[in-house]
């Protein structure tokens, strides 16, 4: 077959030309006057001019592909007509698109001074440094100043986050605090009919439906861009309608994408009703996809060529130049003159971004993994009247030893009456308090505006958290579980952790993410319950990952994380052991030894990223651990003293990124190294322990061995601990590093 490209271009010029595209008008335009609908003649010309924009530069990417000065092509032909929905929304609605949304990007673009839409897509498409949203990173349709997000090449996965940034939308007014948007915003995301079966359209669909079916305000756009086929899949006959005209809480809405003006037409009424009525809407837009799902995708491999003739005939760049023409506002021979002219324009202006500077090294290919700082107020700490106050429920706490979870309460506390842009949201973080207490009172102190409770849904709870960080507020999301993030993990991965990278910095997310988990839960949930591997998070580039042993760190290590969200930009991962929640004692009943005192912000000693807690001063052996690792090797410390071993004990505190300079100073000092980690042994945090202690003190390196769990699931009742670290093996395990290092040197001077 001819290439379906140079087809679809020279099928638009004869029929325009010959007039043969006013036959068009029977077969799909709804016959709406534009002035009828309050569109003027200039703005109906010129969002037709936004499509013809979109089409040529679906054109020039492909030249420029086939030149190799272009690398990405998947277009938007076919979905053009989603610039009549941009005309129909404002500038400072929030969008989330899709990619093929070119004529969205243009559409807006043309209504904001001063934007530059040919030339900054194009040096996007060239990948080119100069690329104003990703610098070069992705060929991203994204605005700083059209507030459009960028995505990469999502599947549904920018749903829950656009659920979350429209409930920030009313929520910021509720709570009085600085946002984004403007009070009557609303969030508009596009998507595919294939996506609308993806589990975070169907969950991001459920839980606008779920919040608003309660009364919940919720001004969300869902923008289904109907054309019939996923890739090679056909999408069923009617399946979007049956599956999304009548779900609870969400008004239904339907247009002809293919007709500009019906389109127009049904998403100023869909964005009014969303608007006056604070819910969410679902438009259902039927439009058509041409010249295959990218570049490289040959059709006809697929489908028969009925079909694809039968589908380009249905352009709906045909039917907006037979509407004009009909309307009196162009001519045949205007329109074919536009299209060259814009056609000769993109195609020098390409010639020219191709040769504009590219990304040439690492550094500068990470610089924006890493977001800017804010430029925030500081916080003013909370004076003794003020506590006092705040803490009035909380008197039988206050000044005396606690445990790890009612000292992460406190904080949150404090930071949330310090902060008034904090939102917590999890399931039961309300009046139950949480999965594990921590949470209590909060919601009496703060109001459910500030304590969300959600739906059982992690990728929900991740989303909109994501989505409520877009728009000015600074979230804590709960995960009751470790186990349970792994069902939402590309909200985290795919979603927050790479916005500042695909936007140059310009956008970011900034929360803090709070999990419980880890292992050494005797009796109870097993594996589901009493997850020990992390190794997910580790491997996300830009991610803190922090996680205390103990509840007087927690306090100022969740200081710090809500400091490096609020001040950084970052987004945070805060990881709490369960099972030392409730512990207060370290080696007998009462002792008290790991329970602490509550300090006031004002008054506290600030446990900076990547500071690692240090105990002890022995150079016989330095252990290496976390979490309950630390727990445990504190009480092996006291056995081997007794024996004769002198240790020193390093908390690693963080864990993404690893301070490995610290590491290595620490390990130098010391005669060997025993590494106690309570996660598996495959895909540990150890293995990397080992290979910075090798890569910066080579052969200055003192012996060492690693204490891993076992690559076992978690059993359950007192099985659990059966793979997992203890304090015994701990202590056997520096025994055997030590005898055999101290055998080793007799043997060396021995031999000498």
């Amino acid at each position: 077959m001819e290439d379906r490209a140079i087809a679809i271009d020279k099928q638009f010029l004869e029929r325009v030309g010959d007039g043969s595209v006013l036959n068009i008008l029977n077969d799909i335009s709804e016959g709406w006057d534009h002035r009828s609908l309050g569109l003027s003649d200039a703005d109906f010309v010129g969002i037709f001019e936004s499509q013809l924009k979109s089409r040529l530069l679906d054109l020039e990417s492909r030249r420029m592909r086939a030149r190799n000065q272009g690398f990405y092509t998947i277009g938007s032909s076919g979905h053009e007509g989603n610039a009549a929905v941009a005309a129909a929304l404002r500038p400072t609605d929030m969008a989330f698109l899709h990619y093929r949304s070119g004529a969205f990007m243009v559409e807006r673009g043309r209504q904001v001074p001063g934007e530059t839409q040919l030339w900054d897509m194009l040096l996007s498409f060239a990948a080119s440094s100069e690329d104003p949203i990703s610098g070069g990173r992705h060929k991203v349709l994204g605005s700083k100043t059209l507030l459009i997000p960028p995505q990469t090449s999502t599947i549904a996965s920018h749903l829950p986050k656009a659920v979350g940034a429209a409930l920030s939308i009313p929520l910021t007014s509720r709570l009085g605090v600085e946002a984004v948007m403007p009070h009557d915003a609303l969030v508009m995301c596009n998507f595919g009919d294939a996506s609308a079966n993806h589990a975070s359209a169907q969950t991001a669909i459920n839980a606008a439906g779920w919040a608003a079916y309660q009364g919940v305000p919720l001004p969300l756009m869902f923008v289904c861009e109907d054309n019939g086929i996923g890739i090679s899949t056909a999408t069923p006959k009617g399946w979007i309608r049956a599956n999304f005209e009548h779900r609870p809480g969400i008004q239904y809405f339907y247009c002809d994408g293919r007709d500009l003006l019906d389109t127009f037409k049904v998403t100023r009424e869909a964005a009014d009703w969303c608007r006056r009525h604070r819910k969410p809407v679902f438009l259902h837009v039927r439009t058509v996809r041409l010249m295959g799902h990218a570049g490289s995708d040959a059709e006809i491999a697929y489908l028969p060529k009925e079909r694809i003739f039968a589908t380009e005939a249905q352009d709906p760049l045909l039917v907006s130049a037979a509407q004009l023409i009909d309307a009196g506002l162009m001519t045949p021979a205007a329109i074919v003159d536009l299209y060259q002219e814009l056609k000769a324009r993109i195609g020098a202006i390409a010639l020219v971004a191709a040769g504009r500077p590219k990304l040439t090294t690492a550094k500068d290919a990470m610089a924006s993994i890493v977001p800017p700082k804010a430029d925030v107020a500081p916080i003013t700490p909370l004076d003794d009247a003020q506590l006092g106050e705040l803490f009035k429920a909380d008197r039988q706490s206050i000044g005396k030893p606690v445990h790890m979870g009612k000292l992460i309460n406190l904080a949150l506390t404090e930071l949330m009456a310090s902060r008034d842009n904090i939102v917590i949201c999890g399931e039961d973080v309300g009046k139950k308090g949480g999965v594990y207490g921590v949470t209590s009172r909060l919601v009496d102190r703060f109001g459910p505006n500030r304590v969300i409770n959600t739906l059982l849904d992690e990728t929900s709870i991740l989303g909109m958290a994501t989505g409520m960080a877009h728009n000015g507020l600074l979230p804590i999301p709960e995960i009751q579980f470790l186990a349970y993030v792994h069902n939402a993990e590309d909200q985290i991965r795919g979603e927050a952790a790479t916005l500042s990278f695909f936007s140059n910095g310009q956008f970011t997310n900034p929360m803090v993410i709070r999990i419980a988990g880890l292992a050494y839960q005797k009796g109870f949930g097993g594996h589901f319950h009493n997850d020990n591997s992390f190794t997910l998070f580790r491997d996300i580039p830009g991610l803190i990952l922090a996680c205390p042993s103990n509840g007087k760190d927690a306090v100022e290590m969740l200081r710090e994380c809500v400091r490096l969200a609020r001040e950084e930009q970052r987004v945070v991962v805060f990881l709490e052991p369960i099972a030392l929640y409730m512990t207060r004692d370290l080696h007998e009943a009462g002792d008290s030894l790991w329970a602490a005192d509550y300090v006031p912000e004002r008054e506290a000693t600030p446990i900076a990223l990547g500071e690692p807690g240090i105990h002890g001063k022995g150079k016989d052996l330095c252990i290496i651990t976390y979490g309950n690792g630390y727990f445990l090797s504190r009480q092996a410390e006291k056995q081997l003293r007794e024996q004769g071993i002198d240790c020193t004990i390093m908390d690693l505190r963080f864990l993404v990124p690893l301070n490995e300079q610290a590491i290595a100073e620490q390990a130098s000092q010391c005669r060997h190294v025993l590494i106690v980690d309570e996660c598996r042994r495959s895909g540990s945090v150890s293995e990397a322990i080992v290979t910075a202690l090798h890569e910066r003190l080579g052969a200055a390196c003192p012996p060492l061995a690693r204490l891993n769990a076992e690559d076992c699931f978690i059993p359950l009742a007192d099985a659990a601990t059966l793979p997992l670290p203890s304090r015994d093996s701990i202590v056997a395990a520096a025994l055997a590093l030590v005898q055999k290092g101290t055998a080793d040197i007799i043997n060396m001077e021995a031999r000498a």
